[in-house]
């Protein structure tokens, strides 16, 4: 009776550094298979263990340069001399295809994304409390204190664009936060606005219709004549 667009949905997950956006867009792509996660584009030299197409695109910064003089990039920016960006492209081909697409990327990026596809969902992750996200960036034993300090006070600044986003999940329990993005989710695609078309005067309506006539007549029915 409803026949729902085929292009599918851009997710774009956003929240302070701590707040666990990979583990829980990784557990959401685990139980949906239909969910593709992006892949970033960055002009910096692959680390260690690093995987080109898997981790990130690896390009040069004349190649980044080039194709944001091209309009390539949904949103890209610079960090210590090196570019990131959001490959366009790619993105859409898996739109096209009807897959959703799950973007984890920062606030900056994400505003930037919003002026270009505002339809896309935007969804923002928080933490229970600040104290848990200073406790989590703590544990992770990866950085200097003043490298702790410094994301700690960017993430105040950064939770004052709640308001630029559709959804907000506060991520207390990976399993609960995780159950809630599946359910935005699952919610978005049945928006009435996805809808391409009513079939009210198709084939099997009309027989539907006679075959509730007949039962509400107490009539029986002839498949042959209908």
């Amino acid at each position: 009776m409803i026949k729902t667009k085929k292009q599918g949905l851009l997710i774009v997950l956003s929240g302070p550094s701590g707040s666990g956006k990979n583990t829980i867009c990784d557990e959401v792509k685990k139980n949906n298979l239909n969910i593709w996660k992006s892949i970033s584009m960055t002009s910096r030299s692959p680390r260690d263990g690093e995987i080109d197409g898997k981790d990130y695109y690896f390009v040069s910064s004349k190649e980044f340069e080039e194709k944001i003089k091209e309009d390539k990039f949904l949103e890209y920016a610079e960090f210590a001399g090196n570019y990131y960006g959001t490959p366009r492209e790619n993105i859409q081909k898996h739109l096209d295809n009807g897959e959703d697409v799950i973007l984890v990327i920062e606030i900056q990026g994400a505003l930037q994304i919003k002026k270009k596809l505002p339809q896309a969902l935007f969804v923002f992750l928080l933490p229970p409390s600040m104290a848990e996200l200073k406790r989590r960036l703590t544990d992770r034993k990866t950085e200097s204190k003043s490298k702790i300090m410094e994301r700690f006070e960017t993430a105040y600044k950064e939770i004052n664009e709640l308001s630029k986003y559709n959804y907000v999940i506060i991520n207390d329990k990976v399993n609960d936060a995780v159950m809630k993005l599946e359910a935005i989710i699952k919610a978005e695609r049945c928006r009435v606005d996805r809808i391409e078309e009513v079939f009210l005067d198709s084939p099997e309506e009309k027989i539907h219709e006679i075959l509730i006539d007949k039962n509400l007549e107490n009539k029986p029915v002839d498949v042959n004549n209908i």
